[in-house]
């Protein structure tokens, strides 16, 4: 499945924290274009609790139920505290050669005992081939409290299982097993075996679906949360989001170094080390000007295991300069060594899917909207972000930014009445103040009051 390019074209939620409904549609599905020829990015703006770390954090957990994990309990505070279920929908295009696959993955979540349940999860796909379109179906349908059927419809279920029995029972098992750990039926690791398998009848087709978004989710799929700058912040450990392909599938993951100390690294782990600080000084010197990250060797050193280590620290230099760790460096630059391996992947391969919270944190304006224009007119993945710093908002097109608003029931919108010579941060701030939009993008504070408040609070503090 090397060739085959998946992309996230939407993301529908319902009843996720402080999102009662809220759709976030990808460029080119906005622009309906069915192609992967193209970087898109999509930059999310709004006020301060107004859903935008939500739709990374969905990414970040629908990734892992992609993955055939256990649902982690912490979902349970993502489901609206005033509903117990909640409703996700991703949509993705699959394109292989002449075909292209629309595929929706319908996810119901329910509350159960503190924690969080797949009440119903669905596959729909419409195939598109010689200038035809087939119907978006389902052709996969786990409902929890159907446990007379292994899933629907049955015509699928019929294609998988043939004539052997055998296969009927390891479904019905896997399905057990996926309740009991709490996991996806579709893409636990049980089923999924069964669903992956090489079939020589129409079901072919949607095993090549489910296999080709698995391995999307555990390759091509970055979500870096705002967690994974809080421990840069603390100056304590280093996770660098990577990718390193293999002959076979190569890895994936957050590499983590720590800051206050060297590490004692397995020849494995430290010939990765050295590959993912190797692309990233192809990149690093040219952001910051000079800039190179070196491996310092101390030596070897037993591992706990009794087997050789090396051990190593994470070094700076500049041109000439002496190199100090690199825990010396500011902040900003330690955030960007940690996404640029990854960034450097969704440059490269139209593939990879790259989510990140706060992308503006710690990196300097003018470069952010130098960074998203190189992306926007070169690069070939797919990058979606959260930032509060409005140069985006002069370097992209509208297509390329959503705003998030007041309204829970309809979270997210692009900007309507725009024309190309607008200048679309001129225009959204004009639109906070003044309105005009389809639904109020920031929810109204008065300065007066706010003052007010603080020096009321002020006469409430005892001075010693």
């Amino acid at each position: 499945m090397k060739d085959i390019i998946v992309r996230l074209s939407s993301l529908k939620l319902q009843n996720i924290k402080n999102v009662k409904h809220g759709t976030i549609i990808m460029p080119n599905m906005s622009k309906k274009i069915l192609s992967a020829d193209n970087a898109e990015i999509l930059g999310i703006y709004g006020q301060n609790g107004s859903g935008k770390t939500a739709v990374v954090d969905i990414l970040y957990y629908l990734q892992l139920i992609m993955n055939g994990n256990e649902l982690r309990t912490e979902l349970v505070d993502y489901i609206d505290v005033s509903s117990d279920k909640a409703e996700i929908v991703a949509e993705f295009n699959i394109f292989n050669a002449d075909v292209v696959y629309e595929v929706a993955y319908f996810l119901e979540l329910r509350k159960e005992d503190k924690k969080v349940i797949i009440e119903r999860e669905m596959l729909s796909c419409a195939i598109n081939q010689d200038g035809m379109r087939s119907n978006k179906i389902p052709f996969m349908d786990y409902q929890r409290a159907d446990s007379d059927a292994i899933f629907k419809p049955q015509k699928r279920l019929e294609e998988l299982v043939g004539k052997n029995k055998e296969t009927k029972m390891d479904l019905i098992v896997a399905r057990k097993l996926a309740e009991k750990s709490n996991c996806s039926y579709i893409f636990g690791e049980t089923s999924r075996e069964i669903f992956c398998k090489k079939f020589d009848n129409n079901f072919a087709k949607y095993a090549f679906v489910i296999k080709a978004l698995f391995d999307f989710a555990i390759k091509d799929l970055f979500v870096i949360q705002n967690s994974h700058y809080g421990v840069i912040s603390a100056n304590f450990i280093l996770p660098m989001a990577f990718r390193i392909d293999g002959s076979k599938s190569g890895m994936k993951g957050d590499f983590v170094v720590p800051l206050t100390e060297p590490v004692v690294l397995d020849v494995n782990r430290k010939r990765v080390l050295e590959a993912i600080v190797g692309q990233i000084n192809t990149v690093l010197y040219t952001i910051i000007p000079g800039l190179h990250v070196s491996i310092k060797d101390y030596g070897k050193q037993a591992l706990d295991s009794g087997e050789d280590g090396w051990k190593l620290e994470l070094m700076s230099q500049r041109d000439d300069m002496p190199e100090i760790p690199i825990r010396m460096e500011s902040e900003g630059i330690i955030k960007i060594i940690s996404i640029l391996n990854a960034l450097i992947q969704a440059f490269g391969n139209p593939s990879i899917c790259l989510v990140v919270d706060e992308l503006d944190a710690g990196i300097f304006e003018y470069m952010l909207g130098e960074l998203l224009d190189i992306f926007n007119k070169s690069a070939k993945g797919q990058l979606i972000f959260t930032s509060h710093n409005l140069r985006a908002l002069e370097m992209l097109d509208k297509e390329n930014i959503i705003f998030s608003t007041a309204n829970p029931e309809n979270r997210y919108i692009r900007m309507r009445s725009v024309r190309d010579t607008n200048n679309l941060r001129n225009l959204y701030i004009r639109s906070i103040t003044l309105g005009g939009q389809d639904e109020v993008i920031y929810e109204e504070t008065d300065s007066l009051k706010i003052a007010r408040a603080f020096r009321k609070a002020g006469r409430g503090i005892k001075h010693e």
